[in-house]
C-alpha cells in the first residue's frame, strides 16, 4: 500500500507541472466573450462624432440598461453601461494574458451575477431549449424529484413540436438547402445557463490564478519572490 502511495503521489507531482493547463483554457474561453461583450457596449462599436464618445457607452446600451419597460431599469443607466463595458472590454484582455486575474475576476464576478438575476432568471436554466426531453438534462433532476424539472421537460416537448412546424414550414415553402448552410434553427431561450457557466469559471480564476507557465501573474510573481 505504502509503494501505490508513493507512486500516486509522484504522479500527482508531476501532474502538477501541468497544473496552469485548465486556468489557460478557461482564460481563453472566457477572453473572447467578455472582449466581444464589453466593445459591444462601448461606443469603438458603433458611430461617433467627437472623439470622447469612443471612451462613451453606446446610446442603445443606455437606454437598455435604464429603460424600466423594455429593458433593465437600473439607476444611473450611463454610469452603469459605462462601468459594466469597460469592465468587460478591458477585463477580457486581462483574463486573456492572466495578468491582474483575481483582482478582475472580482467585478467580473459581480457582472455575471446581475446578468443573471436581472436578464435571464425569468427563463430558467437553459440558453438554447433541449428540444428533446429524453437527453435534456432537466431529466436528471426529475429523478431527484428537483421543482420545476417536469416543467422543464414539458417545455421541451412543446420546443420540439414548434420547431418541427418550422422546419415544415420551410421545407415546404422555404429554401432548406440555402437557410440550413451554416447551422439548424433552434428555440433561444435565453436562461441563465452561460452567465453561471461563466461565473463558475471566474470563481475558479479567482482561487487559483491565472495558471502555473501560462500567465503574466505567475511570471511576476517568479520575479518579486
Amino acid at each position: 500500500m505504502l509503494t501505490i502511495s508513493e507512486k500516486y503521489q509522484a504522479v500527482i507531482s508531476l501532474l502538477s507541472l501541468l497544473s496552469g493547463l485548465a486556468p489557460l483554457l478557461f482564460r481563453l474561453i472566457l477572453a473572447p466573450a467578455l472582449i466581444i461583450a464589453g466593445y459591444s457596449k462601448l461606443g469603438i462599436s458603433g458611430d461617433w462624432q467627437n472623439w470622447y464618445d469612443v471612451f462613451l457607452a453606446d446610446p442603445d446600451v443606455v437606454a437598455w440598461f435604464g429603460n424600466p419597460d423594455w429593458g433593465l431599469g437600473l439607476p444611473l443607466p450611463h454610469l452603469l453601461a459605462f462601468l459594466v463595458g469597460w469592465i468587460e472590454f478591458i477585463g477580457g484582455w486581462l483574463i486573456l494574458i492572466g495578468l491582474a486575474t483575481r483582482i478582475i475576476a472580482i467585478p467580473l464576478m459581480l457582472i455575471m451575477l446581475v446578468a443573471a438575476t436581472s436578464v435571464h432568471s425569468d427563463n430558467g436554466w437553459f440558453a438554447i431549449t433541449p428540444t428533446n426531453p429524453d437527453t435534456s438534462a432537466a431529466r436528471v433532476l426529475t429523478w431527484l424529484d428537483i421543482q420545476g424539472a417536469d416543467e422543464s421537460l414539458e417545455n421541451s416537448r412543446q420546443a420540439s413540436e414548434r420547431l418541427d412546424k418550422i422546419r415544415s414550414i420551410i421545407e415546404e415553402h422555404g429554401r432548406p438547402d440555402y437557410l440550413y448552410e451554416t447551422g439548424k434553427p433552434v428555440i433561444l431561450n435565453n436562461g441563465i445557463e452561460f452567465s453561471a457557466i461563466y461565473f463558475a469559471m471566474l470563481l475558479s480564476l479567482f482561487f487559483t490564478g491565472g495558471g502555473r507557465l501560462t500567465s503574466v501573474d505567475w511570471y511576476i510573481k517568479k520575479i518579486v519572490t
